[in-house]
């Protein structure tokens, strides 16, 4: 049997690869990562949550994105595409190419049954590094479940759980609160 050798990339040959591409990928330690598509619940989740912070910051310093902003985690390599991102103030980011960004301050990831471990256990470790992330939310798409972790002034990270749809996410770091029962809107539980 042949095995095919794995080939390894500099973040500088991703990036030239990822602007060219008509599909996203994520990249660390020199490997590339095609995405996947996202289920209906996943969608109509990260839309809702988009549309209501982005009417909640209009004529605000702190603006909403959609998983089509690059992130990069300059202190470890990572570029990812997180569902929602927001960024306060002026955006960093990290070359000439408007493209890739490196200080959100709150960033959003609807779960997936695929996805859902690497996002509560290694990507969170990795996002823990972005030095002005201040709020990480994760959004269960099969039950009304929010993981909500906020960054402590000790630099440690204390969980929130919201379980009920009467509950309202509450974002201090941007100054806005979300209702699950707006995130949940229209989201139909198998």
């Amino acid at each position: 049997m042949i095995t095919k050798e794995k080939k390894y990339y500099s973040s500088e040959e991703y990036l030239k690869l990822e602007r060219a591409a008509e599909i996203k990928s994520e990249y660390f330690n020199g490997e590339i990562f095609a995405m996947s598509g996202a289920s209906v619940n996943h969608n109509i989740i990260a839309g809702n949550i988009f549309a209501n912070l982005h009417a909640k910051l209009k004529n605000n310093k702190c603006k909403p994105f959609t998983s089509d902003m690059r992130i990069n985690v300059s202190d470890n390599g990572l570029f990812t595409y997180p569902d929602i991102s927001v960024i306060c103030g002026e955006i960093k980011f990290l070359d000439d190419e408007t493209d890739t960004v490196t200080n959100p301050k709150v960033i959003f990831e609807v779960l997936s049954r695929s996805t859902q471990n690497y996002d509560r256990g290694g990507k969170f470790k990795l996002y823990r590094d972005i030095n002005s992330l201040e709020e990480y939310i994760l959004v269960s798409q099969d039950t009304v479940t929010i993981e909500h972790f906020i960054r402590q002034k000790d630099n440690k990270w204390l969980l929130n759980e919201l379980k009920s749809i009467n509950d309202s996410l509450i974002m201090n770091s941007i100054n806005c609160t979300l209702e699950l029962s707006v995130i949940y809107e229209d989201v139909k539980f198998l």
